[in-house]
């Protein structure tokens, strides 16, 4: 038996048990094709081609994957080849193949490799980081935009994306109401991304999970990129302080800045003299003619209205007074 013979003999011998989660699918002189499996989304199948002076020369490697990233792919056939130059004269099938189930081991984020090469493409600044932890599977990313910051650390499970990244701490100079809203509008996107919405459309595709890594940065990097240049939609001043310290944090008070139901902004004492003026009724957004909702106006309309036609009657009392004095 030749060289290549006895290690088609060795592969069939040890290739399932020495790597896990392998299966062989082919194993003939023509081609050696192995299916390694760490988790559904984590799936390489590798191709191999003894070439004519084969052990001298590497063996052809073709990588395929229905789930990761094609550029992920090109990168890792190239250095499979490289690792297979190391062993030139040797048997190079096995080597791989552990090298292989290696690096899926090693690499959980490989499955969001597209993701995080988009997210990277958005940063501008030097301050500008995003950090892969692979042996805790973590994604922490800082965004900077002046003197404000967010600093978030995401977590990826070993189903993703079937199961939704973990957002295990967002860090943030921002004030607390802003804080919460990104915090629990981050959950939300990341929970849509994964349950099927509660009633179905008529002729709605079948739901299927979605990766949540990107939307969920992109999201809070919005945030801390649009928010601190825009503007009251009543008094049409910038509504954050150039300095955070600055800021209004009691949540009560005149300058707090309030965030209404369609996502622009008022100071509070804005939006409360907004709501109590004339016309009302369906009270609107300026910007988006959305109907405005905020938790810290509940008075109906036309109780607003009763207060400020009382309010305009105590004025005229006054000012009828004072005419007469005069």
């Amino acid at each position: 038996m030749g060289i290549i013979d006895d290690e088609l003999s060795e592969i069939k011998k040890l290739c399932e048990q020495k790597i896990k989660g392998s299966r062989l699918v082919s194993c003939v002189r023509y081609m050696v094709r192995v299916e390694i499996k760490c988790t559904a989304f984590k799936t390489i199948v590798s191709c191999m081609q003894f070439t004519n002076n084969y052990p001298k020369t590497p063996i052809l490697i073709e990588l395929k994957s229905k789930t990761l990233s094609e550029k992920l792919l090109i990168g890792l056939t190239s250095v499979c080849e490289h690792e297979a130059k190391k062993i030139l004269g040797k048997p190079q099938i096995l080597t791989i193949l552990i090298f292989l189930r290696n690096f899926l081991d090693e690499n959980p984020l490989c499955c969001c490799y597209d993701e995080i090469n988009a997210l990277k493409s958005q940063l501008s600044d030097p301050n500008e980081v995003i950090k892969l932890k692979q042996r805790t599977s973590q994604v922490v990313i800082r965004i900077t935009n002046g003197n404000y910051f967010n600093n978030f650390k995401l977590q990826v499970p070993d189903k993703y994306p079937d199961e939704t990244v973990f957002i295990e701490s967002v860090e943030t100079n921002f004030p607390p109401a802003f804080y919460r809203h990104m915090l629990h509008q981050a959950k939300e996107i990341a929970r849509k991304c994964v349950e099927p919405p509660a009633r179905k459309k008529r002729n709605e595709p079948i739901f299927k999970a979605s990766a949540s890594l990107q939307k969920v940065s992109e999201f809070l990097i919005d945030c801390i990129k649009r928010l601190p240049y825009e503007n009251c939609q009543y008094c049409n001043d910038i509504c954050f302080t150039v300095d955070p310290k600055d800021l209004e944090l009691n949540e009560n008070g005149p300058k707090h800045v309030e965030r209404i139901y369609c996502s622009h902004l008022y100071h509070m004492q804005c939006l409360i003299k907004y709501m109590k003026t004339p016309p009302f009724g369906n009270k609107q957004c300026p910007t988006c003619r959305s109907p405005i909702y905020h938790h810290k106006w509940t008075l109906s309309d036309k109780l607003a209205e009763n207060r400020w036609a009382h309010e305009q009657a105590k004025e005229r009392e006054l000012a009828e007074v004072e005419d007469f004095f005069n």
